[in-house]
């Protein structure tokens, strides 16, 4: 009945009449995401009448009640399948100021037009395969990177750059092609970044550092949604930008890499909002060369420095490991570097574990970042260490048991995931510098033994990347602990008595030839696989196990 009404109006009226029909459908249906599909013929008649009155000369408060309902309207797939034309499309554009002959936007009054229409344009891109083939016809990307220079300094139209960038976005993410025209025909990635420089009101100290004001307010919720749909949009963008082969790019990427490393020191108006500001981040620094990202740490000043010797100097002479990171004016400092932007992302990544829901998608993504920095850049894997692995004291409790963020890491390399027990495991194991010993006290062999086997170190050693040589030193604690710790569990153990010292001689043989033979049993009804170590360190059936190393032992004596 509404849209009949509507629709009768929509034909007949004057722009007064219109304005005023079309205002009381969208209050009432503002929140309508599922319609009747009894009605369809007369939505679909509806939004043909509605682009006709976008041709008129109607004014600016009119325009604004078609692009509204039109928007409610285009929520609905079968209704744009008549409408999705080019001609339709041109419509739009014009409305959004992204014909090219629209030099600049002094027009405040339409500014709303504006926003309306990009709104459309975001609903008829996202649910119309028409309208995503007329998208690249039109050049839309273009054109939406020519609105974004016109207002990319410009904080009073912060909607107008949110929407032109979730449209952006949905663009790069349903054409792949279109990826490729941002980054190097249309010079996204500079452009984006300084979009973000503008959101954030950056100003830099030096070439990769910005100012901190960690006093400062939050960012408002304008900014906040306009960098988190610029830096959706630049993840596109740079999704396949591992490898950096001119020195251009690796500037860029390091300009960008220097503004998230900005975009975790600050806050959005709420907790949640920071949140999805900060997990953005850490999706598009995922995408950074991993070469770029030493930016994420920086030299102290002198001014800092000689704060941090204050600082070192008062600690007690025997807190050794606590002197290697001290806290002092909110700045996380390790070994002379600024080490904010990852104890963020340690936070971070903490409290996703906390979560205890979609590790595949909140957990991994930062774990991952985390353990690339860490493999390439020693003073961010040295201050990881100290933070998720000093050094053992307590060693009466299971690895697993407890809520640190060791704990709660050795927990997860146990997970029932493969995808996050795998990342979990190679984080620890990179941190350990890629050695079995090392990573064993930590952990215990029975959490390890899925990464070990898929390395093939189940016998000891050590991976393929090659790190410092500094040694760790263990506690006089652990050093005393040790004899008694369990190597399998990880943890310290009484000594248990052991049930076959009371045994004859006779008795002994009998329970080893039972065993022997229940493990024949099993391995006949193929319930048990007997399983060795192959040279190499990889498990294999026992039997070929055996013929290997018989093999090499051949090969041993014929040389002798």
């Amino acid at each position: 009945m509404d849209e009949e009404r509507a629709l009768y109006i929509v034909r007949a009226g004057e722009a007064g009449a219109i304005e005023r029909v079309l205002r009381d459908y969208s209050d009432k249906h503002r929140a309508t995401f599922k319609f009747e599909s009894t009605d369809e013929d007369k939505r679909k008649k509806l939004c043909e009448g509605i682009f006709k009155v976008l041709l008129k000369d109607i004014p600016t408060t009119c325009q604004v009640s078609c692009l509204e309902v039109l928007r409610i309207l285009s929520r609905d797939k079968k209704v744009l399948v008549p409408v999705t034309t080019k001609e339709n499309m041109q419509i739009l554009l014009r409305l959004a100021k992204l014909n090219e002959s629209d030099d600049s936007l002094e027009k405040v009054s339409e500014f709303p037009v504006i926003v309306e229409s990009l709104k459309c344009l975001c609903n008829i891109v996202f649910n119309s395969q028409m309208a995503q083939q007329l998208s690249l016809e039109l050049n839309l990307a273009a054109k939406l990177c020519n609105l974004l220079r016109k207002c990319k300094d410009r904080k009073f139209i912060n909607d107008i750059k949110c929407f032109d960038l979730r449209l952006l976005f949905l663009l790069s993410l349903l054409h792949t092609d279109i990826r490729s025209q941002l980054r190097y025909e249309l010079q996204g990635l500079p452009l984006l970044t300084q979009i973000l420089e503008s959101a954030f009101s950056i100003k830099w100290t030096d070439e990769y550092e910005s100012a901190i004001d960690h006093n400062g307010p939050p960012l408002s919720p304008q900014e906040t949604d306009c960098a988190i749909e610029a830096l959706k949009a630049l993840f596109n963008v740079t999704v396949d930008s591992w490898k950096v082969h001119k020195e251009s790019d690796s500037h860029q990427f390091r300009v960008m890499a220097a503004v998230l490393r900005h975009c975790l020191l600050i806050v959005g108006p709420t907790e949640d909002k920071t949140e999805e500001l900060h997990s953005n981040a850490v999706n598009l620094l995922s995408n950074v060369p991993v070469s770029c990202l030493d930016v994420l740490i920086c030299p102290l000043t002198h001014e800092e420095t000689a704060q941090e010797a204050t600082t070192l100097d008062e600690l007690p002479s025997d807190k050794t490991a606590e002197k290697e990171t001290v806290l002092k004016n909110n700045t996380m400092v390790y070994n002379g570097m600024n080490m904010e932007a990852i104890h963020v992302l340690l936070n971070f990544m903490e409290k996703r574990i906390d979560k205890g829901s979609s590790y595949r998608e909140g957990l991994t993504p930062v774990l991952s970042l985390l353990t690339e920095c860490s493999r390439a850049h020693r003073n961010i894997r040295k201050f990881l260490k100290d933070q998720v692995l000093p050094p053992l004291r307590d060693v009466t409790n299971r690895p697993e048991v407890g809520s640190t963020v060791r704990n709660k890491l050795v927990r997860l390399m146990t997970h029932v995931d493969l995808g996050v027990k795998q990342i979990a495991a190679e984080f620890l194991f990179v941190l350990c510098k890629e050695r079995v010993d090392s990573l064993l006290k930590y952990t215990g062999y029975g959490n390890a033994a899925g990464l070990l086997a898929a390395r093939g170190l189940l016998a000891g050693g050590r991976g393929d990347n090659w790190y410092s040589e500094d040694e760790d030193t263990d506690t006089e604690e652990y050093k005393n602990a040790k004899p008694n710790i369990n190597l399998i569990t990880g943890h310290l153990e009484e000594p248990m008595p052991n049930p076959i010292d009371e045994m004859t001689e006779e008795q002994k043989e009998y329970e080893a030839m039972k065993l022997v033979n229940m493990l024949d049993k099993l391995s006949r009804e193929e319930l048990l696989k007997p399983m060795g170590l192959k040279p190499d360190g990889t498990i294999t059936p026992l039997e070929e196990a055996l013929n290997q190393y018989s093999v090499i032992e051949e090969t041993s004596s014929d040389t002798d």
